[in-house]
């Protein structure tokens, strides 16, 4: 079908393809409710350990080669099951119980060189807190018994940030993507009701359609809004 013939069969049956998509559209304003706010907490950790005993130089150089390694293992732990069962027994002990999968779905870690970065992501500020504090406490003073070279060492890692959640606002593109979604879905039905009625459609409304019936069309008279005057 020709993009012109498409054409005339949306202009001919306009009103279903509009139907659907108000129909939606009211809907939505019915019903629609902007995703949540949610709360990030931002911790930071110096990772590292004491010197080696080496020389002055050997030794500053291996201790910051080391910290590297460090938060890069930590930023790996963080995103373990093992590590969220961990933090889930410490939020429980503070009156927060919730389950390893949710807290291990809501931890981005990251390492910048010496330092160990983690996000931490939930819907209710004041269990987020706990749950920040719960992370602090089992990086801090359980973070070596992830790596057995780890232990023994006087200082693994370090907060240096607090634990005070911020809201962070849904982005643009989640707020508009599932009523944007919907509307499309609305006007494919109302395009694909539009085209299923014209196949239907048992009349001869053109000069086409009389065509297509193997029969001749001697006479095409035009279609005028103004009557001519005599």
């Amino acid at each position: 079908m020709e993009l012109r013939a498409m054409y005339n069969v949306v202009r001919r049956w306009w009103w279903i393809v509009v139907t659907p998509v108000v129909l939606a559209a009211v809907y939505l304003g019915g019903t629609y409710h902007p995703p949540a706010t949610s709360y990030q907490v931002l911790l930071r950790f110096t990772a590292g350990e004491t010197p080696a005993g080496l020389s002055v130089d050997y030794g500053r150089y291996y201790v910051w080669l080391s910290s590297e390694y460090v938060a890069n293992g930590l930023s790996d732990v963080a995103r373990t099951e093992r590590f969220a069962e961990a933090v889930a027994e410490r939020a429980a002990t503070a009156g927060v119980r919730v389950a390893p999968t949710a807290i291990q779905g809501a931890v981005v870690s990251d390492n910048s060189q010496s330092m160990l970065v983690v996000y931490l992501t939930w819907p209710d500020a004041a269990q987020l807190a706990v749950l920040a504090d719960a992370v602090s406490a089992e990086i801090t003073q359980n973070g070596a018994a992830y790596y057995p070279q780890l232990s023994g060492l006087a200082t693994t890692a370090q907060c240096v940030d607090r634990s005070t959640p911020y809201p962070v606002a849904p982005p643009l593109k989640a707020q508009l993507l599932g009523p944007a979604v919907r509307l499309l879905l609305a006007l494919a039905l109302g395009l694909g009701g539009a085209f299923l009625v014209h196949y239907l459609d048992p009349m001869v409304r053109s000069a086409e359609d009389v065509e297509r019936l193997s029969v001749p069309v001697l006479a095409h008279l035009p279609r005028h809004k103004d009557r001519p005057q005599g």
